[in-house]
């Protein structure tokens, strides 16, 4: 975050903002920047390619499910956007660590051992760790001495439109975005990469909760995408992981999507709009 964080110094906080007086590399200068890089940057994330993708990959149609429930979207923003008000707040402590130079970012590939083949080699991992450790952070948020105070609130959305994909508890949503923030203190991770990969995360997070279960036919068996998580919301036990099938497969909780047996969502909308024109 030190890119961002030198960047909206020299254009906006430095000029605009603080006194001169207030140097850039003082530490509460530092955490009030961040919070409001990091809130601000969040939300518009959230609520832009939230919309986006509402408007234009989500089927509308999906509203008539009767398990759609009242005024469902307008509570997912209001939930969504208060979580991660609260959660910028460990997250910025994460950042802010980060910042003073406490993790194992870098900035040159020529500083890394491992070079380009490195670099690469740390974006699978990435993926990989996180969604490992995503995978038994969300099942035990599933254990039903945990569940009624946290993650409920995410599962009342069961047929979720891409603005529930923030609106969980905060602690809920924090724990979850946990394995994103202590990866780069553990493995090596050239920072643009990082920020990068952070960026992909939350737009990740939106697709798979857009109704849109286009997924390559070869491709299902090992991406966790929308078609399966909506199963997720649905029969709840299932499809835990974030970006691949692995540990459901291994931890026994894999549900092949409904959705491509012909008993998803869309074909129970199908059954309910013919059974109308019938009657009509």
């Amino acid at each position: 975050m030190d890119h961002v964080l030198n960047i909206t110094d020299h254009y906006i906080f430095t000029p605009y903002v603080y006194p001169a007086s207030w140097s850039e590399d003082e530490p509460l200068r530092q955490i009030i920047s961040l919070w409001v890089v990091t809130t601000l940057g969040a939300e518009l994330s959230y609520l832009g390619f939230g919309a986006l993708n509402f408007y234009y990959v989500f089927d509308h149609k999906l509203m008539i499910h009767p398990q759609f429930i009242k005024n469902q979207v307008r509570k997912e923003i209001q939930l969504g956007t208060v979580s991660i008000f609260w959660m910028s707040f460990p997250t910025v402590a994460l950042f802010f660590w980060e910042v003073r130079g406490h993790s194992q970012l870098y900035d040159n590939i020529s500083e890394s051992a491992l070079g380009w083949p490195g670099l690469f080699q740390s974006i699978v991992s990435f993926l990989f760790f996180t969604d490992m450790c995503i995978y038994w952070i969300h099942r035990c948020m599933h254990h039903k001495s945990i569940y009624k105070h946290l993650h409920k609130q995410h599962h009342i959305f069961k047929i979720p439109t891409p603005f529930a994909s923030h609106a969980f508890h905060p602690l809920d949503g924090f724990l979850q975005s946990l394995p994103y923030h202590i990866y780069p203190f553990i493995f090596p991770l050239h920072k643009v990469v990082y920020l990068s990969l952070f960026f992909f995360v939350n737009i990740w997070t939106i697709s798979i909760h857009d109704g849109d279960y286009c997924i390559p036919s070869p491709l299902i068996y090992l991406i966790n995408g929308a078609a399966h998580h909506v199963d997720h919301h649905l029969y709840f036990n299932y499809n835990y992981g974030q970006y691949f099938t692995l540990w459901d497969r291994l931890g026994g909780s894999y549900r092949h999507p409904s959705v491509l047996l012909g008993q998803g969502p869309h074909d129970h909308v199908r059954k309910l709009i013919a059974e109308t024109t019938k009657t009509q």
